[in-house]
């Protein structure tokens, strides 16, 4: 495929740069004919070219510009899909450059609820990173680049657990079935990354048998952990077990590995399509409309709201529930607003101060003699006491709990009043998927197949404005997504509770 990288055309012009996480990230200035300021150093030119490094763009050949997604179709051999016998079952086939629009909104001004950043936000510099305006799009293509037969592939789950990876695992193993994958050529690794290097923890032959009804249990058939990217050896037991297909199911940290295996697989001469599946409950990962598992997660902490304005109400007390979401609101936010029931919610994207927080909690009491606050993890970290910092293995901060935090400190301003404390994130996170991710899964899961015999590598397949696309994998580990301050989902929330600035 003769695609030309080049550097994109935005409408918008970047007018300065900034050294944020490497100096991945451009800040726009919002002026169609301001001229670009000049470049003042060296890192501002660094900035400039991990920019277009990071976010690969192609040109069709009607000039519109999309996200590039690397192949390695020079490697393989083109062929006639096994599905073009019936016409993919009446349904046809997705042209090999479809594009689907990423940004659909026509702003009347930058002064626009959600106008501010029509890229990817960078959370702790606030900068914006652009893109081009179309995604590739996902499906089945009339020409593959693999023979089935010949086809060995290998799943891994990495990271936390999340409602949805046993339904990813079933579709991924039935697609590359009706491709015509034979059964024993189809390996599930054990126990994250760390099950390519772990003889205590072989590889499990995933064929029709072993998957038939996992999509029913919550967790990982196959287990999972965090850290543990050895990718130079990873890419050598690739290698030796002939695997030419690899599906990285994680978040960013297990999107970050795959890339970097993709890599290293290009860098040693090794075959191999590596596909990720995006994978995180705190609904953290960029671009994409969300992530598989998110619509249960919520689901269930909202049931855990309900049951403590249950509490709340029968002791005319505080309840306080905390629910996941180191770096983004989502869930808690999200939650909230579907309940109906909760008072507060507090997220790590808006800060809050304790003597606004406790004035406003009093307020609640003297009206209705109960409050149920909703807090995600890593909200108020900036006003805790003691010390935690740090990352875990996946690289992700490790937090002080906000939530005996702020049931010791209800505890002590507000005398005699009963506070409850329940932290159900394990009990969510362990769950099956409700229907709308089960369907969701099964899309994702046969996005990655349909990418991979397409010759694909080093993407992510997700929904974007509800369609499917591929976008790469570099473009989407830049940051993690979160809650926009000023956007239409947390003013909806703000405006439902009441709730005042409280910092």
């Amino acid at each position: 495929m003769n695609i030309a990288l080049k550097t994109p055309n935005f409408s918008r012009r970047i007018d300065k740069t900034q050294s944020s996480r490497g100096g991945r990230v451009a800040m726009l200035a919002g002026k169609e004919d301001a001229s670009p300021a000049p470049a003042a150093n060296l890192a501002e030119k660094a900035s400039v070219m991990l920019r277009q490094d990071s976010v690969p763009v192609a040109e069709r050949e009607d000039g519109l510009e999309y996200l590039r997604i690397h192949d390695i179709r020079d490697s393989l051999v083109e062929r006639d899909s096994p599905f073009v016998l019936d016409n993919n079952a009446g349904g046809g086939f997705v042209g090999d450059k479809d594009l689907l629009q990423i940004n659909i909104m026509q702003y009347e001004s930058e002064h626009s609820s959600g106008a501010q950043c029509q890229g990817l936000s960078d959370p702790e510099s606030g900068a914006c990173l652009a893109l081009p305006q179309f995604a590739l799009r996902s499906g089945p293509r009339a020409k593959i680049y693999h023979d089935p037969s010949q086809v060995t592939a290998a799943l891994v789950t990495c990271g936390g657990l999340c409602p949805g990876l046993n339904d990813v695992v079933l579709n991924i193993v039935t697609t590359l079935l009706e491709y015509g994958v034979p059964e024993d050529q189809i390996f599930g690794i054990k126990y994250g990354l760390r099950g390519f290097l772990d003889r205590h923890a072989k590889p499990v032959q995933l064929g029709r048998r072993e998957v038939d009804g996992i999509q029913l249990k919550g967790g990982t058939v196959l287990g999972t952990s965090r850290g543990n990217a050895k990718i130079k050896d990873i890419v050598d037991r690739l290698r030796l077990w002939g695997v030419n297909h690899l599906y990285v199911i994680g978040g960013n940290g297990g999107n970050a590995a795959a890339h970097a295996i993709a890599q290293e697989c290009l860098k040693q001469n090794v075959v191999c399509n590596v596909v990720g599946v995006p994978k995180s409950i705190d609904n953290d990962i960029q671009i994409i409309d969300k992530c598989f598992g998110f619509d249960t997660a919520v689901e269930e902490a909202q049931r855990s709201l309900i049951c403590a304005r249950v509490e709340a109400k029968s002791a005319a007390g505080i309840a306080i529930v905390k629910l996941m979401g180191r770096q983004s609101g989502f869930i808690a936010m999200n939650a909230s607003m579907a309940s109906g029931v909760v008072d507060v919610c507090l997220i790590p994207e808006i800060k809050f101060s304790m003597a606004k927080l406790l004035e406003h909690i009093g307020k609640i009491l003297n009206k209705k003699d109960y409050c149920v606050v909703c807090v995600a993890e890593g909200a108020g970290q900036d006003v805790l006491d003691g010390s935690a910092g740090g990352t875990d293995a996946s690289g992700n901060p490790i937090l002080k709990d906000i939530g005996t935090f702020l049931r010791d400190a209800f505890k002590h301003e507000f005398k005699g009043v009963d506070v409850k404390y329940i932290d159900p994130s394990y009990m969510i996170r362990s769950i099956p998927t409700i229907t709308t991710d089960r369907i969701y899964c099964k899309v994702l899961g046969q996005a990655a197949v349909h990418g991979a015999f397409a010759g694909f590598t080093d993407f992510t397949a997700g929904l974007v404005n509800t369609h499917y696309v591929m976008l790469p994998t570099t473009t989407i580990i830049q940051s993690a997504r979160t809650v926009d301050p000023k956007g239409r989902q947390w003013n909806r929330l703000k405006t439902a509770i009441r709730q005042p600035d409280l910092y």
